[in-house]
C-alpha cells in the first residue's frame, strides 16, 4: 500500500463548516476580506478552492459552487469520485493521493483541461469520453499495468502532458515506444520530452498495427457520424410531432403488440391483404410526414417573423427612450452647478423647482413612452397567438384526417380479415379445409366465437395503437403552443416590469442629486 501524507489526520466530511472556512482562509485577507467575511461569501463567486489535507472521506457539498474553475482535494481519503456534476466550468481538477479505483463520476466536467489521479489505487484508464479539452493527465504510481489500456487515450485530440510514472505497466520494455506510436500528438511522457528518435522507431516497429488501428477507427467514426445524423434527424421529426411515420413504424407496432396477428396470417388469401393493407397504410403515414414537416416549417417561420418584428420595435423603442434622455441630460447639463453660483435665494428656488419639474417631466415621457411600447406589443403578441393557434388547429384538423384514413385501412382490412376468417371456419366445419395450419391456429376455429373473438382482438389493438399516436400528436402540439404563448407574455411582463424599474432607478437617481444638493445647502 502507497504510504500516504495524511495517515495522522482523522477521517473528515466536506461541510458547510469546512467549506466556509476554506473559503475565508483563500480569500482577500486584508479590509476586503474581513468585508466579504461580515457580508457573507457567495460560494456560486468562488473560482478556486483548495481542500487538501483534510483527511476528506467523501466529495459532498459542492453543489453551489457553480462557476468553480480550480478544485484541489489532494491527500484526502476520498475512494469514489462523485458529487462533481454541478462543477460544469471545472477547468483543473486535483485529486491525487486518495484511496481511488475506480475512475467515474467526471461526465458532466467537459471543460477539464488538467486532470491529476497520481498516487490512486487505479487499474483501468476509463469513463473520460466527455472529457474532450483534456491537454495534461496525470495518473502515475497507480496500479495500471495493461499497457493496451493506453490506447484509450488515442481519443483524446488535445492531449499532450501524460504521466504514467510508478504504474507496473511502466516496466515493460516497449512501454515509451508503444506510446510513442499510438498517441503520436503527446509531447512530454512522464516529465519528459517524447524525443523524435523513439517516434521513429515506434512509427516503423508499429505501423501495420497503427494502419490498421485507424482504418478500425475510421470506421468507428464514419459509423458514429451516421448515428449523429440520423439521431439529429429524428429530433427534428420529433419537433415536428411526425417522428418514424416516414415508413412502416407505425404499421409494425401495430403488428408487434398482436398476439393473434402472427396466427391469423395463416388463413388463405391474408397475407396478400395484409401486404395490400401495409402498402396503403404506410402511403397514408407518409403523407402524414411531409405534411408534419413543412407545417412545423411554417410554425417556425411565425415564430421567427415574431421575434423578427419584435426585436425591431423593442430596439426603435429603446432608441427613443436613449434619445430622450440624451436631449434632456444635454438641456440640463450643469444645472445644479448654475443653481450653486446663483446667490438670489429666490431664483435658486424658482431653478430647482423648475429643474424638479423638468424630472417629473422626463419621468412621464419616459413612463408614457413605455405605455406605448406595452400597447403596440399587446397587439403584437394577441395577432402572434392568434396566428399560432390557427396553425395548430389547421395541423391538428388535417393530422386527425389523415389518421381517420389510416382507421377507415384498418376497418377495411377488418371486415376482409373476419369474412375469410368465417369463411375459413365453415370450411373445416364441413371438413372442407386441406391446407395445413399450426395447431394454435387450428384452435381458433373450434366456433365461431372463438374465431371472431380473435379478429376483433387484433382489430382493437391496431385501433388502440392508431388512436394512441394521433392522441400523442395533437397533445405534442397543443403543448408546444400553450409552452410558447405562455412563455412570450412572461417575457414581456419581465421586460416591462424591468423597464419601469429601470426608469424609477434613473429618476431617483436625479432626485437624490437634488436631495444631497438641498443637505449640502443647509
Amino acid at each position: 500500500m502507497t504510504s500516504r501524507l495524511y495517515d495522522s489526520i482523522e477521517p473528515n466530511v466536506i461541510d458547510e463548516e469546512m467549506l466556509q472556512k476554506a473559503v475565508e482562509e483563500q480569500g482577500p485577507q486584508e479590509e476586503a476580506g474581513q468585508l466579504a467575511k461580515k457580508e457573507g461569501i457567495n460560494f456560486k463567486d468562488v473560482k478556486e478552492l483548495q481542500l487538501d489535507f483534510r483527511g476528506i472521506l467523501k466529495i459532498d457539498n459542492l453543489s453551489q459552487f457553480i462557476n468553480l474553475t480550480k478544485l484541489q482535494l489532494d491527500n484526502n481519503m476520498i475512494e469514489k469520485i462523485e458529487g462533481l456534476d454541478s462543477l460544469i466550468h471545472l477547468v483543473w481538477l486535483d485529486l491525487s493521493f486518495n484511496n481511488i479505483e475506480t475512475i467515474e463520476g467526471l461526465d458532466a466536467l467537459v471543460k477539464l483541461q488538467d486532470l491529476s489521479l497520481y498516487s490512486n489505487r487505479i487499474s483501468t484508464i476509463e469513463n473520460l469520453d466527455t472529457l474532450q479539452e483534456l491537454q495534461v493527465f496525470s495518473i502515475g504510481n497507480n496500479n495500471i499495468d495493461v499497457l493496451e489500456n493506453i490506447i484509450y487515450l488515442r481519443k483524446f485530440k488535445n492531449l499532450r502532458t501524460l504521466n504514467l510514472a510508478k504504474n507496473p505497466v511502466c516496466d515493460n520494455e516497449l512501454y515509451a515506444m508503444f506510446i510513442a506510436a499510438y498517441l503520436p500528438d503527446l509531447v512530454y511522457l512522464d516529465f519528459r520530452l517524447v524525443d523524435e528518435n523513439t517516434r521513429d522507431m515506434a512509427s516503423v516497429k508499429y505501423q501495420y498495427a497503427i494502419e490498421e488501428m485507424k482504418h478500425g477507427e475510421y470506421v468507428a467514426l464514419n459509423k458514429q457520424q451516421i448515428e449523429e445524423a440520423a439521431e439529429k434527424e429524428l429530433s427534428y421529426h420529433k419537433s415536428a410531432y411526425v417522428e418514424r411515420l416516414n415508413g412502416p413504424f407505425l404499421f409494425d407496432s401495430m403488428y408487434a403488440e398482436d398476439p393473434e396477428a402472427s396466427k391469423l396470417v395463416y388463413l388463405p388469401g391474408v397475407p396478400e391483404l395484409l401486404e395490400t393493407y401495409k402498402t396503403k397504410f404506410v402511403e397514408v403515414c407518409e403523407a402524414l410526414f411531409d405534411y408534419g414537416l413543412k407545417q412545423h416549417e411554417k410554425r417556425e417561420a411565425e415564430v421567427a417573423l415574431f421575434y423578427e418584428c419584435l426585436n425591431e420595435a423593442l430596439l426603435e423603442n429603446q432608441m427613443e427612450g436613449t434619445k430622450i434622455i440624451r436631449d434632456f441630460e444635454e438641456k440640463n447639463r450643469g444645472t445644479l452647478d448654475l443653481i450653486q453660483n446663483t446667490s438670489d435665494p429666490e431664483i435658486t428656488e424658482l431653478k430647482l423647482a423648475d429643474y424638479n419639474e423638468e424630472i417629473s417631466k422626463l419621468y412621464d415621457t419616459l413612463m408614457s413612452l413605455e405605455m406605448q411600447m406595452v400597447d403596440q406589443l399587446e397587439e403584437v403578441i394577441k395577432d402572434f397567438e392568434r396566428s399560432i393557434l390557427d396553425l395548430v388547429a389547421i395541423f391538428i384538423e388535417n393530422e386527425q384526417g389523415l389518421m381517420a384514413q389510416c382507421r377507415d385501412l384498418e376497418n377495411h382490412h377488418h371486415e376482409k380479415l373476419l369474412e375469410i376468417a368465417i369463411n375459413t371456419l365453415e370450411k373445416v366445419v364441413k371438413s372442407e379445409f386441406d391446407e395445413e395450419m399450426p395447431d394454435e391456429v387450428r384452435m381458433l376455429f373450434v366456433d365461431k366465437d372463438t374465431i371472431v373473438n380473435a379478429v376483433n382482438a387484433s382489430h382493437d389493438i391496431h385501433l388502440l395503437k392508431i388512436d394512441n399516436r394521433e392522441d400523442e400528436i395533437v397533445t405534442k402540439a397543443n403543448g408546444w403552443a400553450s409552452v410558447l404563448i405562455e412563455r412570450v407574455h412572461n417575457d414581456e411582463i419581465n421586460r416591462n416590469r424591468s423597464r419601469v424599474m429601470e426608469i424609477n432607478q434613473y429618476i431617483d437617481h436625479l432626485r437624490g442629486e437634488l436631495d444631497n444638493w438641498d443637505i449640502l445647502e443647509q
